[in-house]
């Protein structure tokens, strides 16, 4: 039986996630399931995004994904279902799919139809979950949907490059656990545009002409230790899911804070990489 997971910007407080599972656990008691995140920020796609891309592909092939981010259905926000790199999807038609498929074309996407038969105000909790079980007993997405072949796409969530192949322009799409902020802009974007130039990033009032491969790379280890680098430095790296982000090292935003505090880097603010 398929694993299904859930993202969702629910929290844990509230009755919401502990619904959804006993429902899904109603129709299938042998199910498994895998929580990804509830701690999305409210309404954040983007976020929603860039966690889910970096997370689904440590599941097995077949695996349900349920998203269950500004799901509200109305004319603006359908929701759908789709196959994309042997993964099933149940979403909002609300942008979040973009990251993931900016680079591998779903194999196949479907408005999900199936409203009418069921009544609700909590469309996770009894569309989406109707939708993820009707998949894991192996029923077909066409059975729950019109097949479309578009879907929304956030701009926002791609860099800019200019003509030139000078200025490559991103902004931060996340700012995780510790503080750092971590922007849209890819290691291979990077690569391809850059090209093995000089370059320089800035960030807010700061400026970077270095990417660090590890956090620690910024410390001298042949120094003694009283003259290393210490807590709180900053640095730009490719963190491991390959985006650039910048960091403050042993960040901790309860004692020496993090790149989001520290530098005022956050969501959606510009990070411009000038080649030379």
């Amino acid at each position: 039986m398929s694993i299904i997971t859930l993202t969702t910007d629910f929290g844990t407080k509230d009755h919401f996630v502990g619904a959804i599972k006993g429902t899904i656990y109603n129709e299938l008691p042998n199910a498994r399931i895998v929580d990804i995140s509830h701690e999305i920020s409210p309404f954040n796609i983007t976020e929603t995004a860039y966690i889910l891309k970096n997370a689904y592909k440590s599941f097995p092939e077949g695996s349900i994904h349920i998203i269950g981010v500004d799901s509200e259905l109305n004319e603006d926000n359908k929701h759908i279902a789709l196959k994309l790199d042997n993964h099933y999807f149940i979403c909002p038609n609300n942008g979040v799919i973009s990251l993931l498929a900016n680079e591998i074309k779903p194999e196949k996407i479907v408005e999900i139809n199936i409203h009418d038969r069921v009544e609700t105000s909590f469309p996770v909790l009894d569309v989406f979950v109707k939708v993820a079980c009707h998949i894991s007993r192996g029923g077909t997405l066409e059975v729950i949907g019109k097949t479309i072949s578009e879907f929304k796409k956030i701009v926002e969530l791609q860099p800019k490059i200019t003509d030139d192949l000078k200025t490559l322009t991103g902004n931060i799409i996340y700012v995780d656990n510790y503080g750092n902020s971590i922007s849209n802009i890819a290691k291979k974007v990077f690569q391809e545009v850059g090209k093995g130039r000089n370059f320089e990033i800035t960030a807010s009032k700061y400026h970077f002409t270095e990417i660090q491969n590890k956090y620690s790379d910024i410390v001298d280890f042949t120094l003694p230790e009283e003259q290393r680098q210490k807590d709180g430095s900053r640095l730009a790296i490719f963190n491991s899911a390959n985006y650039l982000e910048i960091a403050i090292f042993r960040s901790n935003l309860k004692t020496v804070g993090g790149a989001s505090t520290l530098l005022g880097l956050n969501y959606r603010d510009t990070i411009t990489i000038k080649f030379n």
